[in-house]
């Protein structure tokens, strides 16, 4: 019956460790929602941009994605976001939807202008850029270099000298 109870105290504790490193973990990461003012941007694709991903200027995130929308009109994504309010975003802000690294999560990335004139509350970026598609990248990079291997001889020119014997 001891050896029950020094168990149980020992799994106790143990839960209550692994409680506090959550905790201390959510709360130094900065997991959770910025409450502020909603804007909005609109994409031709949003890649793998999911709800509740970072916004961010100059690395350090501003916001949250709070949503995503197809719209059924324009068939370009939509994405809702809150922003910190002590943030002002001129009206020629630029938002950009980047990675962290090659495998990282994607974040909306915003540039802000030089503008007076502010975006309010319930506002839209007007100027959006959207994610970079590495696939095709890859793709334009292997056909353009598609040379063959040997050069063509020129129009009026002799074809090619073959090679030396031996080599």
């Amino acid at each position: 019956m001891k050896r029950n109870a020094v168990e149980t105290v020992m799994g106790a504790v143990v839960l209550v460790v692994a409680a506090l490193f959550l905790f201390f973990a959510y709360t130094s990461s900065e997991v959770g929602a910025i409450s502020g003012y909603d804007i909005t941007a609109t994409f031709d694709r949003v890649g793998g941009l999911r709800t509740g991903a970072d916004v961010k200027i100059s690395g350090i995130k501003v916001g949250t994605v709070l949503g995503q929308k197809l719209d059924p009109k324009t068939f370009l994504a939509t994405i809702r976001m809150s922003i910190d309010p002590t943030i002002k975003l001129p009206t020629d802000t630029v938002a950009t939807i980047a990675s962290s690294g090659l495998l990282g999560d994607d974040f909306v990335s915003l540039v802000p202008g030089n503008e007076d004139e502010i975006i309010k509350s319930g506002g839209a970026i007007a100027h959006t850029q959207p994610p970079m598609d590495l696939q095709s990248l890859i793709g334009q990079y292997i056909f353009s270099n598609q040379s063959g291997g040997e050069k063509k001889p020129d129009a009026g020119g002799a074809p090619p000298a073959p090679p030396a014997p031996g080599k």
